[in-house]
């Protein structure tokens, strides 16, 4: 963590964020190249419809979801609830991902295993942007947007699409689930570093702080 703070120049709180999010991305990245295949091969009565389905069922949660989420979490002042929101709906959408290995066998397993997982991440997105975007460094905020979308998402998409497939190929389908789980339940843990640059509920508003803490 210390080489990556100095490798990019960023303050504790943005570079915990952007490794948390870079195993968490590489974790979920595993399932791209599968996860039609084993839907297709693996659930009982799966087809290309199923996967579908399945993909548009966790996006309309997700998505419905995250609106009143957000407006939730603004109208609570300080950071306490969009940490506890964060954390808590990354390790529900871990533990759901290795609940989903052991038990995940028919296409009612699958489809709720999507409404959990978009309830998850309803909970886990807005109180990502919102903390991020409080603590981004003055006058080095875009960098900072693109060391995340470079390092979080470019390479993580990237590491985790070809452990995916090299998982899959050693292990079989069903055995990436468990390995995306575990990375996203190392990712939640990875969170909890932030913790004590976290600011407390306060009866006003605030604005976006400046992180100073380049330790």
């Amino acid at each position: 963590m210390h080489f990556f703070k100095k490798l990019f120049n960023l303050n504790q709180v943005i570079s915990v964020f952007i490794v948390s999010e870079f195993i968490l991305v590489t974790s979920f990245g595993f399932l791209v190249p599968i996860y039609s295949l084993f839907i297709i091969n693996d659930i009982r009565g799966g087809s290309i419809e199923t996967v579908g389905f399945s993909l548009a069922i966790y996006w309309i949660v997700k998505s419905v979801l995250q609106l009143p989420v957000g407006k939730w979490l603004d109208r609570n002042k300080g950071e306490i609830d969009d940490f506890w929101s964060l954390v808590l709906g990354n390790t529900a959408g871990a533990l759901s991902t290795i609940a989903f290995f052991f038990f995940g066998r028919e296409i009612w397993h699958l489809y709720t295993y999507e409404v959990v997982l978009g309830i998850a991440d309803a909970f886990t997105v807005p109180p990502i942007y919102a903390i991020f975007s409080r603590h981004l460094d003055k006058d080095h905020e875009g960098f900072e947007w693109s060391v995340r979308s470079s390092v979080s998402f470019g390479a993580g998409s990237a590491v985790g699409g070809a452990l995916g497939g090299i998982i899959a190929g050693m292990y079989g389908f069903r055995s990436v689930f468990l390995f995306a789980g575990l990375g996203a339940l190392a990712a939640s843990i990875v969170l909890l570093l932030v913790r004590p640059y976290i600011r407390p509920k306060r009866a006003g508003g605030d604005g976006i702080l400046i992180e100073m803490k380049r330790l």
